[in-house]
């Protein structure tokens, strides 16, 4: 049954809900994707950042449409189930709320493991070059505590103090774009380092993409979309929240591959960029090159980054719980907002005991972010099928951005999702995507109280997931030995195979796209609200 949205209070605006999203994207991904994506592709790694940015902008098109046609709070959970029923909606939403559930202590531990360089014996004891020591994962504790506490109370605090956040975790990364470049870049490293450019090719190229915290870097756009019930002018600010925030964050991700791959010394580089070993990558670096200011500078910071996207996160996830009960998936308690400072608190008490169920699981940066990647990438197969139904199936729906072209972007988004997830090397993808299947005895248990009729009617409607994700399994596992499968299917042809395989997936599932109850009940969502200004519509239209 629908629930109203409005007793959540609207109190963000597009400024805010822009600097929440970009929040959420420069994280720790800043602090340590440029490194791990070196060592994976080495120079070619600027490559993986412009192809991943290029990629998460094809799939958030499709989600800002529907963000700005139904603005709810955890909306990404929501829109899969409009158009294929509670069986696509429930493994779309899992997935998804795994991905973004167990960012919040992997920003924690970030934060630890940067803290760990700081000149002082008690810091350097809490990261042993692997994992978080005890008194690491203490720390780790009451930061998860404080991302909690930022949003236990109102909505609008969250945004005040993330607006802050934002402006202070922007600047530091640029500063250090600028004072690296100007103090130790050279050219030579890009050519003339063991490797060359491309040292391990463009599987290379694409293996950082999936595996090196690109994918998770850009995972934040989601952010203004699982808002979208508490944005003031939620049709107009949604999506332009979405675009401006990745495409700002785009260019600085791509600036500080550049100069960081220009500005490693000669002395760190003997085993080549896969032997460059860093504890606190920029940092080091600053420190290499003698710009101390830099490195006290960005000491801070990595608290302040990682810090401000655990409190994003710690919303949004709050959002997701909140949107997957009034799917009927988890208790009703989980779906109530507090009376008076009108946030879900229950739900925000859930994601804090899984949020350290994780940290004591995965306890350092590396661990994590390879999972989160790969499970990020599932959950954004649903986007591109859902915008493209539902342009079948209500037309007539008020769609405060309609773009232009996206009968062609939204599979070619589904195409790369799949290449995403395939470059996610074998055995990682099985992995993975087993613990995707996992959650689906909950789905049972509350969809067995659906009645029969009801329940065949969604699964045949999410068959294709199911199907398509075991294929997945099998591709990757027969695929090349470049992407860590058995060379069945050799280097090359294996990429066609799953593109070609990925547009017949996309097919069946639009086929498999009907007229929801969910759907028609959403139908209060979906209305026109009017723009601030005659200049800000054309933008949104166009």
């Amino acid at each position: 049954m629908q629930k109203s949205v409005e007793n959540l209070r609207r109190e963000i605006g597009l400024f805010a809900l822009t600097l929440t999203g970009l929040g959420s994207i420069i994280g720790s991904g800043w602090l340590f994707g440029a490194w791990k994506a070196a060592k994976v592709a080495g120079p070619a790694s600027i490559f993986s950042w412009i192809i991943g940015c290029l990629i998460i902008i094809c799939i958030a098109v499709s989600y800002a449409e529907l963000g700005g046609m139904f603005p709810e709070s955890g909306g990404m959970v929501r829109y899969p189930q409009y158009s294929h029923g509670s069986f696509v909606g429930f493994i779309a939403g899992w997935a998804n709320w795994i991905a973004i559930v167990s960012v919040i202590p992997i920003e924690a531990e970030a934060s630890v493991q940067y803290m760990s360089s700081w000149p002082w014996a008690w810091a350097q004891n809490m990261y042993d070059g692997t994992h978080l020591t005890t008194s690491g994962l203490v720390l780790a504790f009451f930061l998860v505590i404080g991302f909690f506490l930022l949003n236990y109370w109102t909505v609008g605090l969250f945004a005040k103090a993330n607006t802050i956040v934002t402006v202070i975790k922007f600047v530091v990364p640029l500063l250090t774009v600028i004072g690296i470049y100007v103090v130790g870049f050279k050219t030579m490293n890009f050519t003339h380092v063991s490797g060359g450019f491309m040292p391990n090719g463009w599987s290379g190229v694409l293996t950082a993409i999936a595996t090196s915290g690109i994918v998770f870097a850009f995972n934040g756009f989601q952010t203004p979309i699982n808002l979208a019930g508490e944005v003031k002018n939620p049709g107009r600010n949604v999506p332009l929240a979405v675009i401006l925030s990745l495409l700002t964050a785009g260019v600085l991700y791509f600036l500080l591959e550049f100069v960081f791959i220009g500005s490693v010394p000669s002395s760190m580089l003997s085993h080549g960029w896969a032997g460059l070993e860093m504890k606190s990558p920029f940092a080091d670096l600053a420190l290499a090159l003698g710009i101390g200011w830099l490195a006290v500078a960005m000491f801070a910071d990595a608290v302040i980054s990682p810090s401000g996207t655990g409190t994003v996160y710690t919303a949004t996830t709050a959002r997701m719980i909140y949107g997957m009960e009034k799917n009927g998936y988890f208790p009703k308690i989980f779906g109530t907002v507090h009376p008076l400072y009108k946030v879900p608190r229950s739900a925000m008490w859930l994601n804090l005991a899984v949020s350290y169920l994780f940290m004591f699981l995965f306890r350092g940066w590396g661990e994590l972010v390879e999972v989160i990647s790969v499970a990020t990438v599932v959950s954004y197969m649903a986007g591109p099928v859902t915008v493209m139904s539902l342009r079948k199936l209500v037309p007539d729906y008020h769609r405060p951005l309609k773009t232009k072209g996206l009968a062609v972007i939204a599979p070619i988004a589904f195409i790369v999702s799949s290449l995403i997830l395939y470059w996610s090397r074998w055995p990682l993808t099985g992995q993975v995507l087993f613990v995707m299947l996992i959650g689906l005895p909950i789905y049972f248990y509350y969809e067995a109280k659906r009645g029969k009729e009801t329940f065949l009617k969604n699964f045949k409607a999410g068959l294709w997931l199911v199907c398509y994700l075991l294929y997945m399994m099998l591709i990757s596992c027969l695929g090349s030995k470049q992407f860590g499968g058995y060379n069945i299917i050799p280097y090359g042809w294996d990429m066609v195979v799953v593109a070609v395989s990925a547009l017949v997936f996309y097919a069946w599932a639009i086929r498999s796209a009907y007229f929801t109850d969910q759907l028609k009940e959403a139908k209060s969502l979906n209305q026109p609200v009017e723009y601030e200004n005659e200049s800000i519509k054309k933008v949104a239209q166009n």
